[in-house]
């Protein structure tokens, strides 16, 4: 049974999808797929760099596309559901993003190079499984402290909604962050790192946002 479910995990990856927070916050709706989101077939079998439109995603909305024969997640993360990000710090078990698991870039409380996009592979570190995107603030069956983010239906790891995985799961690390970089304001290139100049200026533009949101916090 264990094997099934892993399996239909697997197999969720290879269909692309969205889907965003109702009215509220408290409902997850599918959404019609939009095709000019999607990476050419040819440059999905390849694992060449894809470039993937922005645009159209709302605040609290999640696309999936596909790079590399890897589920790439894009999600327009919302004030509410970043203003929890620092506060689940002590129940998780890399939150300071110490392991390798994303490029130096970011390694920062939100794990990406904009603090309200999250961009990263949806594999479960625990055996290889798509979790799914619970991007609503409100209790679940899981956890009734839920502040939005993933959850692995196969072994019930749960990760937060900068891919963090929480303490006492079967995962053993968050999930992966790719390269990636900006061609523009409303267009991602996935699979290549921005240049070392952009580098360094993302690296202490996070880190003055980080300072000064910490200071607001105290």
């Amino acid at each position: 049974m264990a094997d099934e479910s892993i399996n239909k995990g697997r197999r969720r990856f290879l269909t692309a999808s969205t889907a965003v927070i109702g009215a509220g916050g408290l409902a997850l709706t599918a959404l019609p797929f939009v095709k000019t989101w999607l990476p050419s077939a040819r440059a999905e079998a390849i694992g060449a760099p894809v470039t993937v439109s922005i645009a159209k995603i709302e605040p609290g909305q999640k696309v999936q596309v596909g790079w590399n024969k890897q589920p790439i997640d894009i999600v327009n993360r919302t004030p509410e559901q970043l203003k929890w990000l620092a506060k689940q710090d002590p129940r998780l078990r890399d939150p300071a993003s110490k392991e390798p698991q994303q490029p130096k870039y970011c390694q920062n409380p939100w794990r990406s190079i904009k603090r309200e996009w999250l961009v990263f592979i949806d594999i479960c570190t625990h055996l290889g499984c798509v979790p799914d995107y619970e991007g609503a603030v409100k209790p679940e069956p899981w956890d009734p402290e839920w502040k939005g983010g993933y959850y692995c239906p196969c072994h019930h790891s749960r990760y937060d909604m900068a891919a963090r995985v929480y303490q006492g799961v079967p995962a053993p690390l968050n999930m992966v962050v790719m390269p990636y970089h900006y061609i523009d304001d409303t267009h991602i290139e996935i699979g290549v790192d921005p240049s070392a100049d952009e580098i360094k200026q993302i690296i202490a533009a996070n880190e003055k946002l980080a300072a000064s949101l910490a200071k607001g916090a105290a």
